[in-house]
């Protein structure tokens, strides 16, 4: 059984390599090319990564989502891994709008979004402003407001994760000088996004499960508690052992997570 709780592999060899893709292109939008990728046959699930890291980190789980029957799309979000960024702040409105021109150039119709931190947001955002795009979302650890989070503390967990993000940037971006620069934008962004209200998240109309590890580094437990009680028919899931990395940490832990979510919302025909 896989398990990184201290990030070590992550740092050192960072998750299993992506197999072999059916499709991976670039789309342009907005003065930006953002890469994708996506694998498999059926269902379409898109899995957005967090903050500076990049699609590979997705490579615990698109094999799994494969195995189950579910095409598993992956994202560069907007400046980061193979994907570009024009001269504006970073934006997760932006991120969503990025990532609906992956599924409109794939002519995917609708697709459960996997979020992880950052990309949990962009799904929420995608799925509020075209819900007819959206069998729901798996929200996993991140905050819809300032008051969610919790005051940073440096572990070596955090140093490691980016310590590969680093690494990974540096291999696939076309800009891989830019690391720091691109890593204080994407800080400013959530420093100051995202805004939801309890009114906001009251009109959220597919399902979502508000998801955080017990050892969540960044999010406040009670924040996602409120996600769960605010949004209409959300559910709370709590991951035990894990932090804020639990894909690359216990992936047997988030998978089972992600796979009971979407046979909740989104279900398969398993091939075998």
């Amino acid at each position: 059984m896989y398990r990184d709780d201290e990030l070590t592999i992550f740092d050192i060899e960072g998750p299993p390599p992506l197999p072999p893709a059916a499709s991976r292109d670039f789309v342009d939008v907005d003065g930006a090319s953002i890469w994708f990728a996506s694998f498999g046959h059926g269902p379409a699930v898109v899995l957005l990564h967090g903050g500076m890291g990049n699609a590979g980190n997705w490579g615990l789980q698109v094999p799994v989502l494969v195995a189950a029957g579910y095409t598993a799309i992956v994202v560069d979000s907007r400046g980061q891994g193979r994907s570009t960024r024009d001269g504006r702040p970073f934006s997760y409105a932006q991120m969503a709008t990025d990532t609906l021109a992956v599924l409109d150039h794939l002519q995917v119709a609708r697709a459960a979004f996997i979020g992880w931190s950052d990309g949990a947001v962009t799904s929420l955002l995608l799925s509020d402003r075209h819900p007819e795009r959206s069998a729901g979302v798996f929200f996993f650890a991140c905050n819809v407001d300032s008051t969610g989070t919790k005051p940073f503390v440096y572990s070596d967990v955090i140093g490691r994760c980016l310590s590969r993000h680093r690494k990974d940037y540096a291999a696939l971006s076309a800009t891989p000088g830019d690391f720091d620069a691109v890593f204080e934008a994407v800080g400013e962004m959530q420093r100051t996004q995202p805004n939801l209200t309890a009114a906001d998240l009251s009109r959220i109309q597919v399902p979502v499960w508000s998801v955080l590890g017990a050892g969540d580094e960044f999010i406040e437990p009670a924040h996602a508690d409120y996600l769960a009680a605010a949004i209409p028919g959300a559910k709370r899931v709590e991951l035990p052992a894990v932090s804020h990395f639990a894909p690359v940490q216990r992936p047997d832990i988030f998978n089972a997570a992600m796979l009971d979510f979407l046979a909740a919302v989104q279900p398969s025909h398993p091939i075998g």
